[in-house]
């Protein structure tokens, strides 16, 4: 039996596309190619070792919203963690894009997170412990 709270379609779809760009941001952060953090556009250079731990946490968090997905259930606190990563991650882009030390390219990269933090927030507020999906 898998545990967790049941989720909506909407939710699971929510789920998939955010380890698609969990995915996505890991291969991005994670030192390659030289390619990968400049198209980030953040500051640097940054030693490879920050750059491969960042990668390593943003994809441990993709596989496990792609198995929630997968499975269609999802523990509550799970969710709230990742809500309050993504809120944190892009409240942090934004506070140093105000102070100038990153480029608006660099703070508009986490409007997907603001986003998927948005549902991951509204799924919190109306599905509740053992609420069928």
């Amino acid at each position: 039996m898998v545990s967790g709270v049941p989720l909506q379609k909407w939710m699971r779809i929510a789920l998939g596309l955010t380890a698609v760009m969990n995915i996505g941001g890991a291969l991005a952060f994670a030192p390659l190619t030289k390619a990968g953090p400049e198209m980030l556009n953040l500051p640097g250079p940054v030693h490879p070792i920050y750059l491969w731990m960042i990668a390593e946490f943003i994809a441990v968090f993709g596989v496990a919203y792609a198995w929630c997905a997968v499975k269609g259930r999802a523990p509550r606190l799970f969710i709230a963690m990742g809500a309050a990563g993504k809120l944190l991650f892009f409240g942090t882009l934004v506070a140093f894009w105000m102070t100038g030390a990153l480029k608006l390219e660099a703070a508009a990269g986490g409007i997907g997170d603001l986003i998927f933090a948005g549902l991951f927030l509204y799924w919190l507020y109306t599905v509740r412990d053992g609420a069928e999906g």
